[in-house]
């Protein structure tokens, strides 16, 4: 029987989206070096597919390409959380209020929502949760916009990630999730998109609070 190799992209994308459920997950950590040749072993793989996956995963912000220090998984902290839920803040309830003015379907973010609350541990509950935001605003008729929200998608989700580990709060988020969803379900757009918006800004600014030094800069 001929084995029939697996081509290059196909490797590349395996490596790629394992490295990224690695680093939204937690097993791969902020600052944790990447090396090419130890993830090539751990993948059974060249090193080519590896280094083409963590270009891409550099363009999406999950990883940091330095001249002098190679590859980590980014580090955050309050500024980098502050601006990718800046534009979440300013796109996500917009999108959500479209989608509601729209009568797009709302069954992905119920399926999501199960999931989550029947996850057996938080990498599978991050993932659950990641895919309820997306249900809401990719259906807001806009592609431009949903492409947009996805751009920040994994960063939004690596902030979780390192907030979750510090001071798990997803049982008060799902209870957000959970008055967002009925909200949108009931066809009040302004008011699914407002929880939405008390929902983001709530997260952001619990896990990184704003210190006297923030606010004297205001």
């Amino acid at each position: 029987m001929t084995t029939v190799p697996v081509p290059i992209p196909s490797r590349t994308q395996f490596v790629q989206e394992a490295i990224k459920h690695r680093i939204l997950t937690g097993q791969l950590t902020p600052g944790q070096p990447l090396v090419e040749t130890e993830l090539a072993e751990s993948f059974g793989v060249s090193k080519t597919p590896v280094r083409e996956a963590l270009k891409t995963l550099a363009g999406t912000g999950l990883v940091v390409m330095n001249q002098y220090k190679g590859v980590t998984v980014r580090t955050v902290d309050a500024d980098m959380a502050r601006e990718v839920y800046d534009v979440r803040l300013l796109l996500e309830p917009e999108a959500l209020r479209r989608t509601v003015h729209a009568g797009a379907s709302l069954d992905a973010a119920g399926e999501a929502l199960a999931r989550a609350d029947a996850a057996a541990d938080t990498s599978e509950r991050s993932l659950a949760n990641r895919e309820f935001h997306r249900a809401l605003y990719l259906p807001c008729g806009n592609p431009l916009l949903g492409r947009m929200l996805d751009e920040v998608r994994d960063q939004a989700a690596l902030v979780s990630a390192v907030a979750w580990a510090a001071a798990p709060s997803w049982r008060r988020e799902a209870t957000e999730h959970r008055e967002i969803l009925r909200l949108a379900l009931a066809g009040d757009g302004e008011g699914a998109a407002s929880a939405l918006h008390a929902h983001i800004a709530s997260f952001v600014e619990r896990a990184f609070p704003r210190d006297g030094a923030d606010d004297a800069r205001r």
